[in-house]
């Protein structure tokens, strides 16, 4: 019920209570799904997050908010330094609008799986968050109010149809009012239910429930009651952080669930495959018998022999023996004696590699049922610790050996050190990239990223040849040259020392030396 048009309505003017006259500050993004704003009055910040993901969106409105250093991007920069002049929701929609100074305003658009943010200005939309959604431009924010006949003539006309002419109410809404017993009452009955929950949901309280397993925001006592709340906006930070901690709980459980299970699985399968060899090297152990019916029968063997037939000792049966004729039966016996030497070896090798792998699998399997077991995170982590398994396990990347500029649509690279360079100029470029660096004296190698059909615009070289004469030994004169080419002209020679290049077909561009935003 966080996204329903009953629970917009209380949370518009909570909102605007506490942010009209705040100026917004910032509006970013530092994942694909979820949207950031910032406001201040001078005094304090208040912060809208929205997360506004296809599986699940939400509404929060936490008391801090640090922004990332990286992957982070601005958006809707109309609005910023705007102030906010009223919140206000949209008559049975799950929609609401913070309007802005200069006819500008932000629709929060909470339709589930198909949540949005749209900036419009005089009621047209100009921006959206979300560009997967594109039909979401062409909303006209005149129709997004819609009226509904709550008369009683008109709910007897449409008995039959009461979900669709009463649009509001959500499936939770229809549950609460069948724990009422309304699928079964009379007419004027079903009517008075209505009006009880009418009445409610004027002035509701907040509920966070267990229903059917799932956790759940609610304006009625549905389920099981787990928190009752009175402030929409308390209550929505509150369903929001629970949320948000029970889906990183099963995200972490069910990916060591996973690697647990499959490292299981192939213990499982090791061992299968290792004990049907151990079986079959422990059931063909006849290297040793050969060799010494071959020894106690010596005196009645020559070289030359290809194949022999004698009594076994144990069960007197008949054995046939290959030879190698080019041998005499003694060296036919040493090589028996070392194959089956070395057959033991093997066994003695899977006997104990077999031991090892069930070892492993015990504790896999203890693991798993450890980390069944955990209830929060703080448990499940340090369960993770105790089983030597990393929860986080991300990799560590090498650092990149360049620093990255963007100028006019352009990406342009400069390498961070000699070795640096190497790998810049062999590993991370184009033949058509240009390639430039300080004339004469040491320093970084730089390259501006081809663009397909596109040539080097006079004002990016200059940028790019400004940040070549920086970063080196050039930086502190009043003008640079600094030679420029494509890609394709620089080659290394082998033995050359690191950052060391051989240039053809250069230009010249006389620069003023300027690191980036100076």
């Amino acid at each position: 019920m966080h996204h329903s048009y009953y629970f917009l309505r209380q949370l518009s003017p909570a909102l605007h209570e506490r942010i009209c006259g705040f100026t917004i500050v910032s509006c970013f993004s530092q994942s694909k799904d979820e949207l950031i704003l910032e406001l201040n009055d001078t005094h304090q910040s208040f912060f809208i997050r929205a997360n506004l993901s296809a599986s699940f969106s939400v509404l929060s409105f936490p008391e801090k908010f640090k922004r990332a250093k990286k992957n982070s991007i601005d958006l809707f920069e109309e609005i910023i330094f705007k102030k906010v002049i009223n919140v206000k929701s949209f008559l049975n929609e799950r929609s609401f609008g913070v309007e802005l100074e200069s006819g500008l305003s932000l629709i929060f658009k909470m339709h589930g799986n198909f949540a949005n943010v749209l900036m419009a200005k005089e009621n047209k939309v100009t921006a959206i968050f979300k560009n997967q959604l594109p039909a979401d431009i062409n909303t006209d924010l005149r129709q997004l109010a819609r009226p509904i006949d709550f008369g009683y003539d008109h709910f007897l006309k449409n008995l039959t149809q009461l979900k669709s002419i009463y649009f509001t109410f959500n499936s939770g809404m229809w549950a609460y009012l069948e724990t009422q017993g309304f699928s079964r009452a009379t007419p004027a009955q079903k009517w008075e239910l209505l009006q009880a929950m009418w009445s409610r949901l004027e002035k509701p309280n907040y509920y966070i429930t267990q229903l059917k397993g799932q956790l759940t925001f609610s304006l009625l006592p549905l389920g099981e009651v787990e928190q009752t709340i009175d402030d929409p906006i308390e209550a929505i930070n509150s369903f929001a952080q629970k949320v948000i901690y029970d889906r990183q709980l099963f995200t972490e459980k069910s990916a060591l669930l996973y690697r647990l299970h499959i490292k299981i699985k192939n213990a499982e399968a090791y061992l299968k495959k290792n004990r049907t060899k151990q079986d079959e090297l422990m059931a063909n152990r006849h290297f040793q018998r050969w060799a010494d019916l071959i020894m106690a029968h010596l005196h009645t063997l020559t070289r030359g022999m290809e194949r022999i037939v004698l009594n076994d000792f144990y069960n007197q049966e008949p054995v046939e023996i290959k030879l190698k004729k080019e041998l005499n039966p003694q060296q036919n016996a040493t090589i028996f004696y070392r194959k089956a030497k070395n057959q033991q070896v093997e066994i003695n090798k899977l006997t104990e590699s077999v031991k090892k792998k069930e070892a492993e699998r015990e504790a896999a399997q203890a693991a798993h049922q450890a980390i069944e077991a955990c209830a929060d995170l703080k448990t499940l982590r340090t369960t993770a610790t105790h089983w030597g398994l990393d929860t986080k396990q991300t990799e560590k990347k090498e650092p990149l050996p360049y620093r990255e500029f963007e100028f006019n649509g352009y990406i342009i690279r400069v390498g961070k050190n000699a070795q640096a360079n190497d790998q810049l100029t062999l590993k991370h470029s184009y033949k058509d990239d240009l390639w430039l660096h300080a004339k004469d004296v040491a320093g970084s190698h730089v390259l501006v990223k081809y663009q397909a059909g596109k040539f080097f615009p006079k004002e990016v070289i200059e940028y790019a040849a400004s940040l070549a004469a920086f970063y080196s030994k050039r930086k502190n004169e009043t003008l640079c040259p600094v030679a420029f080419t494509a890609k394709k002209f620089v080659r290394k020679r082998k033995g050359d020392p690191a950052g060391a290049v051989v240039v053809e077909r250069e230009e010249v561009i006389l620069v003023e030396p300027k690191a980036e935003h100076r």
